[in-house]
């Protein structure tokens, strides 16, 4: 019974951490996106028609047009005219 609900927690956890935030850029460009995660700042390309992941465990992301967006990894993301839309 034991080995069954530590089954159970690690299938969970393992779920749990696997969501990300979606990103898509709709435009004809390409754009870059300044992502903040666990402290680090990076800065992520993504191309024109482009899906990326990102964000397993929350984040700050700041947008083409300069709008800051707080994900928690779960959002589908969808930039088009240069702004983003979250859903």
């Amino acid at each position: 019974m034991k080995s069954l609900i530590a089954s159970l927690a690690a299938f969970a956890f393992l779920a749990a951490s696997a969501q990300a935030a979606s990103i898509t850029n709709l435009d004809g460009e390409a754009y870059s996106l300044q992502i903040t995660e666990n402290g680090e700042q990076s800065e992520v390309a993504i191309g024109a028609g482009e899906t990326i992941s990102t964000c397993d465990a929350g984040c700050f992301v700041v947008m083409p047009n300069g709008d800051r967006e707080t994900l928690s990894g779960s959002e589908t993301v969808e930039i088009a005219g240069g702004k983003a839309t979250v859903k």
